[in-house]
């Protein structure tokens, strides 16, 4: 009997125990469950702070690709520029070296097919065919009165056919300028050329001075239709007929 009751006393409590532990198990459970559920309902919804940042932030970025475009695009405008200035540079200076070689071959033709005196700070002294005891026959040029070393150069342009001593004439040369055509310049101090030189208009020849048959430092000058003596003709109306004014 003391056995049954003290069984029967002693159920209760177990029972009770067992229920407090559920009790208590559910209760832990309900806590851990409402904590989860706490925690995924706090990380669930954004805050409108986070949303205005991460707008901004994309704009900074968007504005900052189209300040890099823009910059870009206005380094290739100025390069651009730059080529577009300097080829017209080059295209100006070429022009204008292309005309300065044009101008320069049309001057050079012009004194081709000029005639010039054959010195210059002169004074007329004898004159063509005039008579006088310093010649055995009469004078067969035309004296340019100059002092010694004064620059003789050549009338028009040509090849020296003479350059040397010429007798009376003293220091000679004398250049063809075409069929019938020379010149010849006497009592030079210096000879400045070859024979088979070409010369172009006004180039320098030589000195001029007082060799030969002279009685003064003079250029003797003549025009002739061979290089020899005897075919001269008057050479300051031919120099006026060719645009020279002696």
């Amino acid at each position: 009997m003391r056995t049954s009751l003290s069984m029967k006393n002693r159920t209760p409590k177990l029972v009770t125990r067992g229920r407090l532990a559920v009790v208590g198990g559910g209760l832990v459970t309900a806590v851990a469950l409402g904590t989860t559920s706490a925690f995924a309902a706090g990380a669930g919804p954004v805050h409108p702070d986070e949303g205005f940042l991460a707008k901004n932030a994309a704009a900074g970025v968007s504005a900052a690709v189209q300040n890099q475009a823009a910059g870009q695009k206005a380094a290739a405008l100025k390069a651009a520029a730059r080529a577009a200035d300097k080829a017209k540079a080059e295209k100006a200076a070429k022009a204008k070296a292309e005309a300065k070689a044009a101008a320069a071959r049309k001057a050079r033709a012009a004194r081709a097919a000029s005639w010039v005196t054959p010195t210059t700070g002169y004074t007329l002294g004898a004159g063509f065919n005039q008579a006088g005891k310093h010649w055995i026959h009469r004078h067969s040029g035309q004296d340019f009165v100059v002092n010694t070393g004064t620059t003789v150069r050549a009338a028009h342009s040509g090849t020296v056919v003479t350059a040397g001593w010429g007798g009376a004439y003293g220091n000679n040369i004398v250049i063809k300028h075409g069929s019938h055509l020379y010149t010849q310049y006497g009592h030079l101090s210096k000879i400045g050329v070859h024979v088979g030189e070409h010369v172009n208009t006004a180039q320098k020849i030589g000195l001029s001075g007082s060799t030969g048959n002279s009685t003064g430092p003079h250029l003797h000058f003549e025009v002739r239709t061979t290089p020899y003596y005897g075919s001269a003709v008057e050479p300051l109306h031919f120099l006026r007929a060719h645009g020279v004014t002696p």
